[in-house]
């Protein structure tokens, strides 16, 4: 329809009845004129309406499912993000106490000793240059770290600081096969030197072929010259084999050492020796022995051999009972005999 003076006119009036017809609709309530139309209007358009919301229904159910989905989606991305950074703090929180434990027990270690040491993390294992047991500690020269310090741990020996950059340092450690220490055996004080051997005990020669030792001892360091590269009394590890004594001029041991190599963490570079030798004062107090269990038997005799005992000992009971009444009829005195005696 073109857009004329009476298609304007025919809109107003319209848009007018159609207001008078809402105002009368709503004055009349339940009794309202147009309520029958209504009701016609209904009967005709209810199930175009019915089969409209069946079509389009389903589409918005889909668009609330995926505005719900997303929700979802971010709730669970959102706890996940949580539980992990849960995990990581627990994770975080047994580690620090696991290195608080190593920290108190390698400042209990160097207070026995009397060492002034520097406080190091393991940041690296191997070297670049080689395959060599090594390990890279987060201190170096600036940190007052020198070549041929000693290392240790809450445990024992490490090994020695080989090379020192400005914030980091390398170290050579115990089980490498180019490393060797010189050790004294404790109690007898027997000396001799240990060499690495890889994952392996490390091999310990004695230098007094004849020297008394068995499964069980335990090593500490001699110390070097200087106190460089080992200060004296640091623990080795145990003795773990004894090789048969043939006659040399040293004797061959194998010693398990304490420290475990694999599991580095928290180390310490003794950088003031003790004033003087502690000697064994620094290894761990030695295992209590294990009490071996006394197991007591007590035989009990059967009731056949009860009752047999028993016979026995019944016949025995009357045949001396008979035994003392022929004896005493037999020394009852004669009193003729003692007439005929009396004067």
């Amino acid at each position: 329809m073109r857009d004329t003076k009476e298609s304007r006119l025919l809109l107003v009036l319209l848009i007018a009845i159609a207001f008078a017809l809402i105002t009368v609709d709503i004055r009349g309530g339940e009794d309202s004129p147009v309520q029958g139309a209504r009701r016609a209007a209904a009967t005709v358009f209810g199930p175009i309406e019915n089969g409209l919301s069946s079509v389009v229904n389903p589409v918005g159910n889909a668009v609330s499912a995926v505005r719900d989905s997303g929700e979802r989606h971010d709730r669970l991305a959102a706890l996940e993000k949580e539980n992990a950074e849960l995990k990581a703090k627990l994770g975080s929180d047994a580690r620090n106490r696991s290195r608080l434990a190593q920290l108190d027990g390698m400042l209990k270690l160097a207070g026995r000793g009397q060492y002034g040491i520097k406080g190091a993390q393991v940041i690296a294992i191997g070297a670049a240059q080689g395959f060599s047991w090594t390990v890279t500690i987060d201190v170096g020269s600036r940190d007052g770290i020198q070549r041929d310090m000693t290392v240790l741990n809450a445990d024992g020996l490490v090994g020695r600081v080989t090379t020192v950059g400005p914030d980091s340092a390398t170290v050579l450690l115990a089980n490498d096969p180019d490393f060797t220490v010189g050790t004294r055996l404790e109690g007898t004080g027997e000396l001799g030197f240990a060499s690495g051997q890889g994952d392996r005990p490390l091999r310990v020669e004695l230098l007094n072929g004849k020297a008394e030792v068995k499964k069980g001892d335990r090593l500490v360091t001699f110390g070097s010259q200087g106190d460089k590269p080992f200060v004296p009394g640091v623990p080795v590890g145990v003795v773990s084999r004894v090789e048969a004594s043939g006659g040399d001029l040293t004797r061959t041991v194998y010693v398990t050492p304490y420290v475990g190599f694999s599991k580095l963490d928290i180390v310490g570079v003794v950088v003031q020796a003790p004033k003087k030798d502690p000697r064994d004062a620094v290894l761990p107090p030695e295992p209590k022995p294990t009490p071996t269990p006394t197991v007591t038997v007590t035989v009990t005799p059967s009731a056949r051999a009860d009752d047999a005992y028993a016979s026995d000992e019944d016949e025995s009971y009357d045949g001396n009972r008979d035994t003392a009444g022929d004896t005493g009829g037999g020394e009852e005195p004669d009193a003729r005999s003692t007439d005929s005696q009396q004067p």
